[in-house]
């Protein structure tokens, strides 16, 4: 049957038992969504119109809201729309190309954090040349490199699975599409697939991770030369901020991979919370994390609050 190879839609994963908790399931991600969309919106208004924070650190976390918003902007409303109408089928060509903007979006972010890295290195081991080196016109340079980084790399991988046959099961892990959900549900030879996925992370997240690691490395080098242990406070908690995002974009990505790797067996609960985590976590934790650590955008957020809720 030419149907049962090339599939019209696939079935989003729903938790079995927990059906009449639907709506309830819908109110809490809706909530959580509008407070990352809220708090990234927040984040880019205040950038554009504070004169003080146009600098190469600040224009990377307007960049960083920005791929929050649109990463979650992809998922979610499916999500939504599934919990609350019951719409679990998802046309083959929209998972394709969920899964396009999910994996090129993150390659995206995580090289905007490895530019970030970088900033935070010169910024401290060269700050007499830190003008010099990171220009408004670098600054966008890179984020049109990681752009063109992310398309490249990841571009592929629907391409790939756009011939192979489906004959089997069309249920995803996730309420949304993820390559190695998809590929797993193929029924030919998915090696290519496996490999070329498997290089594109290596070579994108894999090496960014390893080279922001090398960053603080000699960052940490650099603070520890420094005469007391207050300059060296005071130098290394200007990378407090940057640190903890770091570890919110890696962090549910690596869970996420460990589960697709080694979690088959586990309840799909389990596949589905981390899969939210790790589309939700980062874009809500990464205003809050430089709202904290930010006095000019706390200022701001506390002048718009007074405004509209005078």
């Amino acid at each position: 049957n030419s149907s049962d190879l090339s599939p019209s839609s696939f079935i989003l994963a729903s938790i079995p038992g927990m059906e009449a908790a639907h709506v309830w399931m819908a109110v809490l991600l809706c909530s959580v969504y509008l407070l990352a969309v809220t708090g990234n919106c927040a984040v880019v208004f205040i950038v554009k119109t504070e004169p003080s924070l146009h600098t190469p650190m600040y224009f990377f976390l307007c960049m960083l809201a920005t791929i929050d918003l649109a990463l979650s902007t992809s998922t979610v409303p499916r999500v939504l729309s599934f919990y609350w109408f019951n719409t679990r089928e998802i046309s083959f060509g929209a998972c394709l190309v969920q899964m396009f903007l999910i994996h090129t979006l993150s390659a995206i972010e995580s090289t905007v954090l490895l530019a970030m890295a970088v900033d935070r290195y010169v910024a401290i081991c060269h700050p007499l040349r830190h003008a010099a080196i990171l220009t408004n016109a670098t600054t966008v340079k890179i984020g049109l490199a990681a752009m063109a980084r992310g398309v490249v790399f990841f571009l592929p991988l629907p391409l790939l699975l756009l011939p192979l046959p489906f004959c089997g099961s069309r249920l995803l892990s996730h309420s949304f599409c993820l390559h190695q959900d998809v590929m797993n549900l193929a029924c030919a030879n998915t090696t290519p697939s496996v490999v070329y996925g498997l290089t594109a992370i290596l070579l994108v997240m894999g090496l960014d991770a390893i080279l922001i690691c090398l960053s603080y490395v000699l960052i940490l080098k650099a603070v520890l030369r420094l005469a007391s242990w207050k300059e060296r406070l005071k130098a290394f908690s200007t990378c407090v901020a940057h640190i903890c995002v770091v570890l919110a974009f890696y962090v549910p990505l690596i869970g996420l991979s460990v589960v697709h790797r080694f979690g088959k067996d586990l309840a799909p609960l389990v596949h589905i919370i981390m899969g939210n985590v790790y589309i939700l976590v980062p874009a809500v934790a990464h205003p809050i994390i430089y709202g904290v650590r930010t006095k000019v955008i706390q200022r701001r957020i506390l002048n718009l609050i007074h405004i509209y809720n005078p």
